[in-house]
């Protein structure tokens, strides 16, 4: 992982085409823009989580299926 310190309308650049800036600080709050090609996906970490575990489950309920309609 690489640890940076920004400030207040400092930015960082990733890949030649996203960009994220530190908005505002607040105590332990910082607020982040983030500009990207609309192509990617950008998701916070716990939404991020929740998506890929319904579709594991989505997946395995679809494996069950198929076995399911196999053995008939």
């Amino acid at each position: 992982m690489l640890a940076l310190s920004r400030k207040k309308n400092d930015a960082l650049i990733i890949n030649n085409n996203i960009e994220i800036t530190v908005l505002e600080i607040k105590g332990e709050q910082v607020k982040l823009g983030i500009s990207a090609p609309k192509e990617i996906p950008i998701y916070r970490k716990e939404v991020y989580i929740q998506i890929q575990e319904a579709n594991k489950e989505a997946m395995n309920a679809q494996a069950l299926e198929a076995l399911s309609g196999l053995l008939k």
